[in-house]
């Protein structure tokens, strides 16, 4: 118990993991514990996992910076995006379809399971990380004149000058910190799961507005080598009273109501696997960081899903934090509290906005109001008529502006 280390990362997920590993690359090891087991790889690969996460080309970066990229065994990349609103026109459409496998330089981002993803960040960090614990259960968290100490099921007792909570929406550091949260609950469940439809993809990633709310067709690896390109993993936003009913049908019907609320977007929907819901609400940390502690990832924020963007943020949370870090590193000092505000500063105003813009995007699509439905309509075409906002819309999708002044710039 004498020993105070360096940094403490609680999760070890996409954005725990990150963080670690990019605190590994300037030099400093962290000590990462992850409640999940070891992840097995025959047992992954072998099943199809209902959702995909979407890779901006920022997190991409990262992760070929980090060296978890070559590690991830299955992915599916988009080359283009196209959103349009059923009961109006305009509709907004960037990149390109293409047939067969893309050019890496023609992707805008790429779709991965979150269980393939895990595995890779498992593999690097076994061979990257000296103290890397899967499996670990944390009784309690709590700041000590000397830093944080984290106490284990095990009875294990660790101190450490600097505290990462990187364990989720319902993070145990951030309430063991006594951080609070602003909840905004959208009233709304997600129905996620892989089907496999009549017309192929062609690497565009799809999102119709219905009145009930978004549906979202987003392409993903095949299992079946002769059937890649025609799987999808859906997200299907509906009101919390459709959710049940819907999620209730057997696959035949639910395949019919998904083909019919889709419009017939890519042919039939021919089969369903792996059928899951989740409800939607937006968390907000009402602080990032305290003495010798910062949140990153969900942890700090959860926003809706509707622009796929939630995972990325986490992402960039972790490039911010650790260029902030190792900048006080190289002048001596560690996790400095002034540098721990500045992480704070950079990134929290960044997710405010996105989160509020996501909530005012959905309440304007699923609109009624005849005068915000015509301004809608016209913000669409203008997006797609006019190539600086077309460009300028692309830019900050990629996450890569985020980057610019920190050392993982592209």
């Amino acid at each position: 118990m004498s020993q105070v280390h360096d940094v403490i990362i609680l999760g070890g997920g996409l954005v725990g993991g990150l963080t670690a590993l990019l605190l590994s690359q300037g030099g400093k090891q962290a000590i990462v514990l992850d409640a999940s087991p070891l992840l097995t790889e025959d047992k992954v690969l072998a099943q199809h996992n209902p959702r995909v996460l979407a890779l901006s080309q920022a997190t991409m970066h990262l992760l070929k910076t980090v060296g978890v990229w070559s590690c991830i065994k299955r992915y599916m990349p988009y080359t283009a995006m196209q959103v349009w609103n059923q009961d109006s026109y305009g509709e907004l459409f960037f990149g390109k379809a293409v047939e067969g496998r893309p050019y890496e330089s023609q992707w805008l981002g790429t779709m991965v399971e979150p269980s393939i993803l895990n595995l890779a960040l498992q593999q690097r960090m076994q061979q990257q990380i000296q103290d890397y614990r899967t499996g670990v259960r944390v009784k309690r968290v709590e700041q000590t004149p000397r830093g944080w100490k984290v106490e284990l099921q095990s009875g294990e007792i660790l101190l450490t000058q600097l505290l990462i909570g990187a364990d989720g929406a319902n993070s145990f550091v951030r309430d063991q910190a006594g951080i609070g949260l602003n909840l905004l609950d959208y009233k709304q469940t997600a129905i996620s799961c892989a089907i496999r439809t009549a017309q192929p993809h062609h690497h565009i990633a799809r999102q119709i507005f219905l009145p009930t709310g978004p549906l979202a067709f987003l392409p993903m690896a095949s299992l079946d080598a002769s059937q890649e390109g025609y799987w999808q993993s859906i997200v299907w936003t509906l009101p919390d009273d459709y959710t049940e009913e819907y999620h209730s049908l057997d696959d035949a019907a639910f395949c019919c109501l998904l083909t019919e609320s889709s419009q017939h977007m890519l042919g039939e929907v021919l089969e369903v696997h792996s059928r899951a819901t989740f409800p939607l609400k937006a968390r907000q940390a009402q602080m990032y960081v305290k003495e010798g502690l910062a949140l990153v990832g969900d942890a700090a924020h959860v926003i809706h899903p509707l622009a796929g963007q939630g995972v990325n943020l986490g992402c960039l949370d972790a490039a911010v934090l650790c260029d902030c870090l190792l900048k006080d590193a190289e002048r001596g000092v560690w996790a400095h509290l002034q540098s721990l505000r500045r992480y704070e500063h950079l990134r929290k105003r960044h997710n405010d906005a996105m989160m509020h813009s996501m909530s005012i995007l959905g309440w304007v699509q699923k609109t009624q109001l005849r005068p915000l439905q015509m301004a809608r309509n016209m913000g669409m075409q203008w997006v797609a008529e006019i190539d600086v906002l077309r460009t300028q819309f692309m830019q900050q999708a990629s996450g890569v502006p985020y980057l610019q002044d920190t050392r993982y710039q592209i």
